[in-house]
């Protein structure tokens, strides 16, 4: 046996083992990673405002105290005003089902020629086993739905936690980088840094256009309709179809169309397919284009890099992918040699239909005359 084939097979399962508990301790810690990252993105997102804020004088850790309690100040103001609202209106519907109840058996004894009761109804409803079954999961689901929002508290915390850290002591933590690298590097790390900055706060301004826009939009057909609290639920729907990814769209639209069902039926239809129709204008003609003004990245680039945020960290990647691209295709852009663009009309547009004719009837004469030298000189 070679003397080094046993040190070899050493170091290969020893090197197989660091594998295996680095890839067991990656995925154990991948929550806590994904809240450190969106904290690290939310800590960019309001650097401008605390920058601004320790610029004048203050405390850079009581400036992001400030900055944060205004947000969960707001926060907390419009939660607890829509709370209210959507209390007053589940009492108002509670009160009305019987009424919503026969108008929709009129509705079909009318259309299908039946002869229903709402106490037929009603009672069919009662000693249906789905009913049983549900109110039985309901009751035994309490525990796990309180388990969930437990868990949700306590990641928020966590990421509010780190956020405040990385804001605070920015200086700090870019001090401490920087520390570790060769002076050329830390220019790089430090432009890099600033270029995450002004890309995550041009983000947030186009999320914040796009909630303008579909507030705006919102609030005028809640007051075509008739639908009360018209100007908080175009709000709520701006807000939360554009700052809670993936499931934003459905929880926006579920509490108009509750509303609109207490006023007609029919309404909660209307403001489903206005929903609908708006999501897809917003997606593919909206969003692309505020996007690449205010981010300065191709509407292609910005929908690919949503769907491959998505398919790799969910809705946290969907959040955080558009300022991370946008980052990464400017810092890079500084190491991309560019060279000046010949004035080839191919390159700069279509060419005219007249330029192209011509060019087609100047290469056929060349054609032929060159024909007409050979046929001379073979003559000769």
């Amino acid at each position: 046996m070679p003397r080094w084939l046993p040190r070899a097979l050493v170091l290969a399962l020893a090197l197989y083992a660091c594998f295996q508990i680095g890839s067991w301790a990656f995925h154990q810690l991948f929550g806590l990673l994904v809240n450190i990252l969106l904290a690290f993105f939310l800590a960019l997102a309001i650097e401008p405002a605390v920058g601004r804020m320790a610029a004048r004088g203050m405390r850079r850790g009581l400036a992001t105290f400030l900055v944060f309690f205004g947000a969960l100040l707001a926060g907390a103001g419009f939660v607890a005003m829509l709370g209210s609202m959507l209390a007053g209106q589940i009492v108002d519907m509670v009160e009305n089902f019987p009424q919503y109840l026969d108008s929709l058996i009129n509705w079909t004894n009318q259309h299908f020629h039946t002869d229903l009761s709402r106490l037929e109804v009603q009672d069919s409803l009662l000693r249906s086993d789905w009913l049983q079954k549900y109110v039985q999961n309901s009751a035994s689901g309490v525990l796990d739905v309180s388990t969930t929002l437990l868990g949700g508290l306590f990641k928020l915390l966590t990421i509010f936690l780190f956020a405040f850290y990385f804001a605070a002591d920015g200086p700090r933590l870019r001090r401490g980088v920087c520390s570790v690298l060769p002076p050329a590097r830390q220019k790089e790390v430090l432009r890099a840094w600033e270029i995450a900055v002004d890309k995550t706060g041009g983000y947030l301004y186009s999320r914040g256009l796009m909630a303008l826009v579909s507030g705006a939009a919102h609030f005028v057909l809640f007051e075509i309709l008739g639908v009360p609290y018209a100007p908080a639920l175009g709000i709520w729907v701006g807000l939360v179809s554009q700052f809670i990814p993936t499931i934003g769209t459905y929880l926006a639209g579920a509490l108009p169309m509750l509303i609109a069902f207490t006023v007609d039926p029919w309404y909660a239809l209307w403001v489903l397919v206005f929903v609908v129709v708006y999501q897809q204008i917003e997606n593919y003609v909206l969003q692309p284009k505020l996007t690449s003004k205010t981010v300065d990245i191709h509407p292609a680039v910005a929908f690919g890099s949503v769907i491959a945020g998505t398919a790799l960290l969910g809705a946290v990647g969907a959040l955080i992918a558009i300022p991370a691209v946008a980052t990464l295709q400017a810092f890079l852009g500084a190491y991309v040699k560019r060279y000046d663009v010949t004035e080839d009309p191919r390159v700069h547009g279509h060419r005219g239909y007249g330029v192209a004719v011509l060019a087609r009837v100047q290469k056929a004469l060349h054609v032929k005359k060159d024909a007409a030298a050979r046929e001379g000189g073979d003559q000769e």
